[in-house]
């Protein structure tokens, strides 16, 4: 896998150059980079060619001519889905099964996995184009916040507590930029998100002075209650977060207990199917990168709602890669288009982010993000814990197959246990449904 400079500085200054010229360049920008998009997915992804068979020539198609996707249905078809065909979801598996591959590619692409909130992780790959869009594209739109934050990260350790016990993105992009551009990559610290709190606290003060943290909202919420309580003093000048919903009532909780703040939190919407989907401007709206990502908000059959209208969900459109691709793919999310433009004088559509909110597990005076738990197992599929009182967890499953039901449930149900005892919540019960 090679990281291209040159590349990157093309999505740079197309990235300029597209935002110059208003909402014309950026729709045509969007439909040609859609248009090839199609081409590649019906040309070469065994998947879309038959979802797509029905349709007419893709010049002559809309977006909304396209059917929605899923994650179960797409990683039902993991091996007719990506447009190269000598990548399986046998050798992602086999890779991801050890976990010193964190941040190592297969080859050319790199794998991630979600984390599978919603009860189904999904597997996604990536290849350099993406890791170049998000460099390139991020220096576009926030050229001016990238340069405040070179000069405070000169005052103090970056930190990012991400990951937990998996192959995330959160923990291996920083290891994986690392190798491929560590020009670009910036030094920072990393601490698993899924280990106890008392640790994460002692290695924190540990570092000594703080410059930025990078982590989920959820975290970040544990994290403030450490801060409210004096156990963690910190002062960092810089706080930023993705990954999750960020509450208004969270932002001035942390504002408040983090008085350090010069440059603020800066909320950046992404996934691990999109690394970067929108930025926050200085007005506090998020703005789409309209040129490289389409962001559809859908009623509860999928069709578009007007802006000021809360939605349903959202699909997504993934546009810089051609290796897995993400058209119209559900992720659940609840948004509102502004109808109104923003102050701050982009060209770009901006939205509010109402769903995604992650669960912060709560038992007694302990908090635990939602990343603690590792509910993956390869004999299972859309796992869930579900907690039915203060103390008490079920574990629900659709299971893949049937000849252990009762060893699959019972290695789940250990590994959750295990993360409540490392917590100190020896009384919590977990059983199965």
């Amino acid at each position: 896998m090679k990281f291209s400079l040159i590349r990157t500085f093309g999505y740079f200054i197309g990235g300029i150059w597209t935002a110059w010229g208003g909402r014309k360049r950026i729709e045509a920008k969007q439909l040609k980079n859609l248009r090839r998009l199609m081409q590649t997915a019906r040309k070469k992804s065994p998947y879309f060619n038959k979802l797509y068979a029905h349709l007419p020539d893709t010049n002559l198609i809309s977006l909304t001519d396209l059917p929605v996707t899923s994650k179960s249905d797409l990683m039902g078809e993991f091996d007719n889905w990506l447009t190269d065909r000598f990548l399986t979801l046998a050798q992602v598996r086999e890779h991801m099964s050890n976990m010193d591959n964190i941040g190592v590619p297969i080859g050319q692409y790199a794998v991630f996995r979600t984390t599978g909130t919603s009860g189904e992780p999904a597997v996604v790959v990536l290849p350099s184009s993406v890791l170049e869009f998000v460099y390139g594209l991020a220096l576009a739109r926030l050229f001016r916040q990238s340069m405040m934050t070179d000069k405070i990260q000169k005052t103090g350790a970056n930190l990012a507590i991400s990951g937990g016990d998996g192959h995330f993105a959160g923990a291996g992009l920083g290891k994986l930029m690392q190798h491929l551009a560590p020009r670009l990559a910036k030094q920072s610290i990393h601490i698993p998100v899924g280990q106890p709190i008392e640790k994460t606290v002692k290695q924190i003060i540990g570092i000594g002075q703080i410059a930025s943290i990078v982590t989920y909202p959820s975290m970040l919420e544990i994290l403030t209650r450490e801060q409210e309580v004096g156990r963690l003093g910190i002062e960092p000048k810089l706080i930023r977060i993705a990954g999750e919903t960020f509450t208004p009532e969270l932002r001035k909780r942390v504002e408040k207990a983090f008085p350090s703040l010069e440059l603020g939190i800066r909320d950046t919407y992404a996934c691990t199917e999109c690394l970067f989907m929108a930025y926050e401007c200085d007005c506090g709206r998020k703005h789409v990168l309209e040129d490289w990502v389409i962001l559809e908000a859908v009623d509860e059959n999928k069709q578009p709602v007007s802006d000021g209208e809360l939605s349903s969900t959202a699909l997504l459109t993934v546009l810089s890669n051609h290796v897995q691709p993400f058209i119209r793919y559900d992720i659940g999310d609840r948004l509102r288009f502004y109808r109104a433009p923003c102050a701050c004088g982009s060209p770009f559509r901006s939205f509010q982010i109402e769903g995604r909110q992650a669960t912060v597990v709560r038992v007694g005076d302990v908090t635990l993000s939602h990343l603690t738990f590792d509910l993956e197992h390869e004999s299972a599929q859309r796992v869930q814990l579900v907690q039915t009182s203060e103390f008490v967890f079920e574990v629900r499953a659709e299971l893949l197959n049937h000849e252990n039901p009762d060893q699959v449930f019972e290695q789940i149900i250990q590994s959750v246990s295990e993360v409540f005892a490392k917590n100190g919540l020896v009384d919590v019960k977990v059983g199965k449904k």
